[in-house]
Parts: structure tokens; C-alpha cells; sequence
């Protein structure tokens, strides 16, 4: 699902976005860094766009976030959610699952209606949604 109308509002409204970036090869986490109209992007090493870093102290942790959008390739009604396949978003968020109350960033995923399956496997390290955000609105989890 194309997300570029979405962050055109929030841009509108004043709001700063932040794309996900991988870390050095040997990294399995991501970071976030600033995304402007103006920002350049690069492919990274899975042929993904993301901003150009020079510098990491620009690069931020998904603690730092308020919302995350993430793409899928499947979901269901629980908030469990199929990736790619790479495990970046939930190493990256692993933190979620020890959180009680507080759960910064909300995650939300970004898929088509017909993106839903009746159920997903759930393991212990998979990191479930808040929401998700379909042509057909919006549908809270728990």
C-alpha cells in the first residue's frame, strides 16, 4: 500500500517523518532517520530505498517514534502480521514485549483488504500490531 498521500498530510500538519534504515551489514536491527520532500534516497542492500545517513547521530531508535507504519504481506483480525521474511521490525521492536503499559511506538500496518487471512502463526518473538490501516479504514487490535 502506497503510504506517500499519508505523509504528505503529515507533512501538512507540520509533522516529522521518519523512514526505516538498516544498520551495518552485520546488523539485524533497523533505525529511523528524517524524511523530508527534499531528502535523498538510496537503495539499501535489498534494493529498498531509504534516506541517505552520513552521520548515525541523525539515526534514531524506534523508542524515540510515535507511530509506526509497517508494511506486510499478510495479516489477520489478532494483529499478528506477515513480513518479508528478514525479521528486521520485530528484532527492532523487540522491546515491545516486555513493555506492561506503555507501548511507544503504536504500530500500524499498512495493507490492502484483501491482505487478510483468517489466522497467522504467532511465535514468541513475532510483535503484534496496534491497528491496521486498509482502502477500507482503520481496524484496532486488543
Amino acid at each position: 500500500m502506497d503510504v506517500t498521500p499519508l505523509i504528505a498530510l503529515a507533512w501538512a500538519y507540520r509533522k516529522q517523518c521518519y523512514l526505516p534504515v538498516l544498520g551495518l551489514r552485520n546488523s539485524r536491527k533497523m533505525w529511523f532517520a528524517p524524511y523530508q520532500p527534499d531528502t535523498l534516497l538510496i537503495n539499501n542492500r535489498f534494493g529498498i530505498p531509504e534516506p541517505q545517513h552520513k552521520n548515525s547521530a541523525r539515526l534514531f531508535k524506534a523508542q524515540s517514534l510515535d507511530l509506526i507504519l509497517m508494511p506486510l504481506v499478510a495479516f489477520d483480525n489478532k494483529g499478528h502480521r506477515l513480513g518479508m521474511g528478514g525479521g528486521f521490525y520485530d528484532r527492532t521492536l523487540q522491546f515491545l514485549l516486555q513493555r506492561q503499559q506503555w507501548s511507544k511506538p503504536r504500530l500500524i500496518g499498512t495493507a490492502y483488504a484483501f491482505q487478510e487471512v483468517p489466522q497467522l502463526d504467532n511465535e514468541p518473538w513475532d510483535v503484534p500490531l496496534h491497528g491496521i490501516a486498509t482502502e477500507n479504514g482503520l481496524q484496532r487490535f486488543k
